[in-house]
């Protein structure tokens, strides 16, 4: 019997392996099929059978749907681009990135509906300052809120991440954290693209860090994107120093005097050792952060310049992938990419039977089997 054909737009075949940035060797490849045929595709010349269609779809991770439109839907950022580079805004955002925003709003989406249905109050710190109020004022209501105070060596920085994590869960920010898109680990999510995003939200605000990043980075970025939620700003981050957007010179300001406050850090920087390397260890112990956050804040405050901080993070994030291994437990992980709130939410629903276990295991991206495991690995 033959198999009946698809017949799919070319312009649109080009258009969706244009999306992902293939050329059309690349692009057969990735949907298993001879190059040769895959250009016959593309110029109009022959059409593909429905199952070929698919698997196209899917190597190029575009709704099957698309390849038979007339023209490309517009497919426009859902959230406000604010990354730079060199002061100037960088391209169009990948696939990746677009598909790991739109994950976290269809979470908070179903949370906030959620909490709605519980009556919860609107949470009060969410947009409580805008883009000309003082940064530390910021810093320091955000630490009131989340009842840390200033680091004075107290914990090391990874307990000191872990603890602020929690900190803002509890007082109602989601925090999103992985690598990867969905559970794809061919699919990882670029460093270099961004470092996170912020959907504000006065119930269900969600918080995004790239987990690509070097763990050491990720402190700055957790708190650059909880000074968006404080200004009421949602966007894409890449976290550059010297960004000319206003909201991102803010953020960067508020994480910088959360982790280690200008009038201490000046101080202690003036009557440090001289030797660049032990000046940065001692402060980073000092002030329980990371040595990318004192090297960081050296370059904020103008104390060492743009090419030192440059060479210090790209060894850092070098050391980073190299140990880089197996990738941890897949329940860790999927607590932490939901959002360990966000999930307790979603189990406590399935579990009484308010909510389907096969949506509860859409929602986390779990299998509908697992989520009796997941739960107990969550303590939920």
């Amino acid at each position: 019997m033959a198999h009946a054909h698809a017949l799919i737009n070319p312009a649109m075949l080009r258009w969706a392996r244009g999306r992902v940035g293939l050329d059309a060797n690349e692009a057969a490849l990735a949907a298993g099929v001879k190059p040769e045929q895959f250009q016959l595709w593309e110029k109009g010349d022959a059409q593909p059978t429905f199952r070929q269609a698919q698997h196209v779809a899917s190597a190029l991770h575009a709704p099957f749907g698309y390849l038979f439109l007339p023209e490309a839907p517009a497919e426009e950022p859902t959230l406000p681009d604010l990354r730079t580079v060199g002061g100037a805004p960088v391209g169009r955002p990948s696939v990746n990135l677009m598909e790991t925003v739109q994950h976290a709003m269809q979470r908070q989406a179903w949370f906030a509906e959620y909490l709605q249905e519980q009556g919860a109050e609107s949470l009060p710190f969410v947009g409580r300052f805008n883009t000309n109020s003082s940064v530390v004022r910021i810093a320091q209501d955000i630490r009131d809120v989340l009842d840390m105070d200033v680091e004075q060596g107290q914990r090391n920085w990874e307990t000191y991440y872990r603890e602020l994590i929690e900190a803002s869960e509890r007082a109602g920010v989601l925090v999103m954290r992985s690598g990867i898109v969905g559970n794809n680990t061919h699919r990882k999510l670029d460093v270099g693209e961004f470092r996170g995003f912020a959907i504000s939200h006065s119930l269900a605000p969600v918080i995004f860090i790239n987990s690509s990043d070097a763990p050491s980075a990720r402190l700055f970025t957790l708190l650059h994107e909880l000074a968006h939620i404080w200004i009421g700003s949602s966007g894409i981050s890449n976290v550059v120093p010297g960004s000319t957007h206003r909201e991102e010179v803010v953020c960067n300001g508020v994480a910088g005097e959360f982790l280690a406050p200008s009038i201490v850090f000046g101080e202690l920087w003036a009557t440090a050792t001289q030797d660049l390397a032990v000046r940065i260890a001692e402060l980073a112990q000092r002030f329980h952060v990371s040595r990318f956050v004192i090297i960081r804040r050296a370059l904020d405050m103008g104390l060492i310049d743009h090419a030192t901080y440059s060479t210090f993070y790209r060894a850092e994030l070098d050391a980073f992938r190299a140990k880089e291994g197996g990738g941890g437990s897949f329940y860790r992980n999927a607590g932490a990419k939901n959002s360990a709130r966000f999930a307790r939410a979603v189990i406590a629903e399935a579990f009484s039977g308010r909510l389907l276990l096969r949506d509860a295991g859409k929602l986390l991206g779990v299998q509908p089997s697992k989520i009796r495991d997941f739960a107990e690995q969550l303590g939920a």
